[in-house]
């Protein structure tokens, strides 16, 4: 009778654990299938030609010119992005948290508009005002007539987009570590007799020299990952990016796509080592347990006073007008538009109108909000159940592999992963069930998702840890099983942190243009790709307003969800997962494609990420 029992126990045991080996077979499908065999693929289509080991991709690279001088390109501008981005940066952040400046909360807001300004709005935005039918262009044109109207363009015209562009990381990192600066060192280093420049050289920049490093490898890492910018205004000056994606459509010169995406991936674990490094000597995060909160600084030499102060402003306007002249004229009319001329006169509703009750104009931007969405809740989702996973089972290799290779979209460029998975499964595979990624519509939010899952697990990873397992361990006392702990005690914990995360993931993809040129269907663009065909010149004035009408909405969307993550919606978040004990303000991770950890606070615990 006991031997009975104890079967029936055991059998009813492995029923139970059935789904957790079923779900244990899914993530080694996933992991081998789409993080593994495409990267694998990548190298073998360059070096495993015809049955046999070749180099011929590096002698075709090297006798293409167009592909070297890409390449120069692609570091030229990720060297001097690395010196203007860092100034302009930091100057930006200096004059809004650390100097006494008129006006800083204003200048605050025009600095950090790049939040929701951003990637291919963003380059739209300019192009709209510099570029060859662009506003100040035409008032430029009227001053000075023999001005060419494609002034705006190559080098120079992607050097100032992407400097302007790529200060958010300044505004969000090295602004909080400007306001964890000790006020107590200042004054002490004041009181000894050192200047305002003396401060700044020997005790501040010293102080937050890890997050500059940090803050210097990323601007490099951005300006050689370049791709919306060059396509937009760059003309001539073409970078790796956008020649991956022309030797991609031609399964000739694949084989260089796939070198060049290889170059790119070196490039960025290298710089990946380095970060790693430099985090180690320092921590970024937390500057220092200030007990003194920093007291800004008023600048004491009178002229030096009035130079900052003019120059805020002069960034101020750069920063705004090109956001600004977008929402002011995507209420124009067409004549409007094309005459570059704001009047009441030409106020209209009808460019709105036009795209939210026209499916063939509002269709894009609901394909990008649904691949968008769909692929951030379910990459929260999947890593909520890995991390739990990796955290129940901590002195396990497995998991701590496991753990690992959900990290290689770190590691490799979104380009990279993109290339792999068509040349990987370019005709159907028995690894996606007999289907190809050729004219699918489902492997654009896939990879959306892949591209998600590092810095979704690592934060949720983090949320884990400020979990107390005691609730846990009471609730199986009382006799609730697994499945009910962790749906209504643990789940609703991390659940602050899992709406900051799918709103932060959303944001990021949803005007994604890099990968959606990679995998779109053609008869579902995104909302990127069709800004990018609209901003031809070659297009009519209604692609122009249309164009404006999309930045908005898009605009007005990230708003509502950093509102979301850094607002009130956190502290909603909270009285809905049932943790009425605590009042503390999520903080919002910040995912960076490419570089792993930033050091960010944990949006769950405060520490280092």
């Amino acid at each position: 009778m006991m031997n009975s029992r104890l079967l029936k126990m055991k059998e009813s045991n492995l029923l139970a654990k059935i789904p957790f080996y079923l779900f244990c077979l899914f993530i080694a499908w996933f992991i081998f299938a789409l993080l593994i065999w495409p990267n694998v693929n990548v190298l073998v289509d360059i070096f495993w030609v015809d049955g046999e080991l070749s180099l011929s991709a590096f002698g075709r690279l090297s006798g293409s010119n167009r592909a070297i001088r890409a390449i120069l390109n692609s570091f030229l501008l990720a060297t001097v992005l690395t010196v203007t981005v860092n100034i302009v940066g930091t100057f930006i952040v200096l004059v809004t948290e650390y100097f006494d400046i008129k006006g800083a909360r204003i200048l605050r807001v025009g600095f950090m508009s790049t939040l929701v300004f951003s990637g291919m709005v963003l380059n739209n935005g300019y192009l709209y005002v510099y570029g060859q039918n662009g506003v100040l262009t035409n008032i430029f044109t009227r001053i000075l007539p023999n001005l060419e109207p494609t002034w705006f363009t190559g080098f120079p015209a992607v050097l100032f987009v992407m400097t302007f562009a790529c200060t958010t990381n300044h505004m969000l990192f090295f602004r909080n570590g400007v306001k964890g600066l000790d006020n107590n060192t200042i004054e002490a280093a004041k009181n000894l007799g050192s200047s305002q420049w003396q401060v700044l050289k020997d005790v501040v920049f010293p102080t937050l020299f890890p997050i500059i490093m940090t803050l210097v490898i990323m601007s490099f890492q951005l300006g050689l990952g370049a791709m919306a910018a060059p396509i937009m205004v760059g003309g001539s000056f073409e970078t790796i990016s956008p020649l991956i994606l022309s030797f991609t459509q031609r399964p000739s010169s694949r084989d260089l796509a796939a070198l060049l995406s290889i170059i790119l991936g070196i490039a960025q674990i290298i710089l990946l080592v380095v970060m790693t490094r430099n985090e180690k000597k320092g921590n970024y995060m937390s500057i220092s347990k200030t007990k003194t909160r920093v007291t800004k600084q008023k600048i004491e030499n009178k002229v030096a006073n009035i130079v900052v102060h003019a120059l805020s402003y002069i960034l101020f306007v750069i920063y705004t007008i090109p956001l600004i002249l977008v929402i002011l004229f995507s209420f124009m009319n067409l004549q409007g538009i094309s005459q570059s001329t704001l009047s009441l006169d030409y106020f209209t509703l009808e460019n709105y109108r036009a795209i939210l009750t026209n499916n063939t104009n509002y269709g894009p931007l609901l394909t990008s909000a649904v691949y968008a969405g769909g692929a951030a809740v379910l990459a929260v989702l999947f890593m909520i159940m890995i991390a739990r996973i990796v955290m129940k089972n901590k002195n396990n290799k497995l998991a701590e592999w496991t753990e690992y290779l959900f990290y290689i979209p770190w590691l490799l460029p979104g380009l990279m992963l993109a290339l792999g998975l068509i040349i990987s499964y370019d005709s159907p595979s028995f690894l996606l069930l007999g289907n190809s990624v050729i004219g699918s519509v489902w492997i654009l939010p896939l990879v959306y998702l892949i591209m998600m899952l590092p810095s979704t697990l690592r934060y949720i990873k983090g949320a884990y840890y400020s979990f107390d397992n005691n609730l846990e361990d009471a609730s199986r006392i009382l006799g609730s099983s697994p499945i009910r702990t962790f749906l209504r005690i643990i789940l609703p914990a991390l659940l602050p942190t899992a709406l900051a995360l799918v709103a932060l993931n959303f944001n990021n993809f949803l005007a994604d243009y890099d990968l959606s040129a990679f995998l779109y269907h053609p008869a579902y663009p995104t909302i990127g790709i069709t800004i990018r065909r609209n901003a031809d010149a070659a297009n009519n004035v209604n692609a122009a307003a249309v164009n404006l009408v999309y930045s908005v909405i898009i605009m007005a969307v990230s708003s509502i969800m950093f509102y979301v993550v850094y607002g009130r919606g956190s502290k909603m978040g909270e009285k809905k997962s049932g943790i009425r004990n605590s009042r503390r303000r999520i903080k919002a991770p910040v995912i960076v494609t490419g570089l792993g950890d930033t050091g960010v606070d944990d949006p769950a615990t405060g520490e280092k990420a």
